[in-house]
């Protein structure tokens, strides 16, 4: 098995940090620690004059993203492939909301009013070498060299910081209207598709991408609105998502008559007061944090969880797990 150039390869992904002490504590001194965007991630492949784009879930995007494969045809190279993420960002630099990003994502149509800008953080093929098996700081110091005279496109980060250092980056980071940061593990190899402790995302507020598996019909003014959702994370042994969870805040009446429209679609049974969902959607759930609870199958119920945002960029495979759920009720 090896990389091909024009195959995408499933991303590696980033586990949730208590905190940064805890990320640091975990990972030792010999990591870097980079912006964590609010972004979508993306997977850029270079053969030659040709570029592609795939998102996370390995669709391809080229056609709507010109301006990225613009960026990525002007390096000096012949054949890459680069792992990053991309996001609208506004004139004075600081990121747009989600959904504009997310916009130029959907079927054939681009918002030209919407340019995207990517930041590169990791590089998996160069000139004909696979660096997937490298360690990371193989991997950066390649990436270094590719982006030297175009340093706007490298994710911003330092590497081997001191504690002090490493929050200030943390502190810049959402001065400037991200997310957080992602604290990795120089030594540690892509390992494409998992979800490993040597990468950990630490953000502010915690955060869990969560299946909808359920949802209730409303009251009062939501009375012909499906509104209060129930929420499932991931089982790891590949069983059904294991609920966790309702909510019915942080929703706008925007996103109220969308569930009202989509759901139907997705139900599998309904008992008038409420529907029971196929697991296909993914939604971005805030919360204070997780307690153990007897309520529910997985033994944790979410504490104080309001939606942030539906993720279609992301599938049931990518949701968090009760694991983690579990982790955060232990915390």
């Amino acid at each position: 098995m090896s990389l091909q150039v024009g195959r995408p390869v499933r991303p590696m992904l980033a586990s949730p940090g208590a905190s940064l002490d805890a990320a640091l504590a975990a990972l030792g001194t010999d990591v870097t620690v980079e912006f964590k965007l609010d972004g979508a991630r993306i997977q850029v492949h270079r053969d030659g004059g040709e570029v592609r784009v795939w998102t996370r879930t390995l669709r391809e995007i080229t056609d709507a993203v010109p301006e990225l494969v613009d960026r990525v045809r002007a390096l000096p190279c012949r054949t890459a492939v680069l792992d990053g993420e991309t996001l609208a960002v506004d004139d004075d630099g600081r990121p747009r909301a989600f959904q504009d990003t997310m916009s130029r994502f959907g079927g054939d149509a681009t918002d030209e009013q919407v340019l995207l800008s990517p930041f590169f953080f990791d590089l998996l093929h160069l000139e004909g070498t696979d660096l997937i098996d490298e360690p990371l700081h193989v991997r950066l110091d390649a990436l270094a060299g590719l982006l030297v005279d175009h340093p706007a496109l490298r994710m911003p980060g330092v590497r081997r910081p001191t504690p002090e250092q490493a929050a200030e980056v943390l502190d810049a980071a959402l001065a400037a209207g991200h997310e957080g940061v992602v604290v990795k593990a120089l030594d540690a190899p892509y390992a494409a598709g998992r979800r490993g402790r040597s990468w950990q995302k630490v953000k502010p507020v915690h955060t869990l991408d969560l299946v909808v598996i359920g949802a209730e019909w409303g009251h009062g003014r939501r009375s012909t609105k499906l509104s209060n959702i129930h929420l499932g994370a991931r089982d790891p042994d590949g069983g059904d998502p294991i609920m966790v969870g309702k909510t019915f805040k942080g929703m706008t009446d925007e996103l109220l008559d969308w569930q009202t429209a989509t759901f139907p679609a997705l139900i599998r049974h309904d008992d008038g007061h409420a529907v029971l969902l196929r697991p296909e959607l993914v939604v971005e759930i805030a919360l204070d944090g997780a307690q153990r609870s007897t309520r529910y199958p997985g033994g944790v119920a979410l504490r104080f969880a309001r939606v942030l945002r539906y993720r279609p960029d992301k599938t049931p495979g990518d949701a968090d797990t009760i694991d983690t759920v579990r982790a955060l009720a232990q915390a």
